[in-house]
């Protein structure tokens, strides 16, 4: 299969981990930060995403700055609201194939993505 996409930001560890592990394979390196989702590609990612929405979203500095609370993430919808607002809040890297998509944290569950 040659339709793996990865979103990734080169500057996080855990993502620059899942773009190495994915070496080898026909691979589209998306770095989301330089290439912002729309808020509907955003909505078709989380319609296959096997985690939880809400997961999507980084809960760091930038989080707590722009106010933002877990009710203000609880829905698919709210997710990708704030992630078309607010593109550095994606948790990275998140790894699609087909009709699947995982948050690539912890990096353990990399492998048997791409391996499946």
């Amino acid at each position: 299969m040659n339709d793996l996409k990865i979103l990734h930001n080169p500057r996080c560890s855990k993502s620059r981990q899942a773009v190495a592990a994915a070496e080898g394979q026909e691979a589209e390196i998306v770095q989301y930060l330089k290439e912002p989702l729309t808020r509907a590609e955003l909505i078709d990612l989380l319609g296959i995403l096997e985690d939880e929405p809400t997961l999507l979203v980084r809960r760091d500095a930038t989080f707590k700055e722009l106010g933002l609370t877990d009710d203000d993430v609880a829905t698919a919808e709210q997710v990708a609201d704030v992630l078309a607002e607010n593109p550095k809040l994606m948790e990275r890297p998140v790894l699609i194939r087909g009709d699947r998509a995982i948050i690539g944290r912890p990096t353990e569950r990399v492998q048997p993505f791409l391996q499946a």
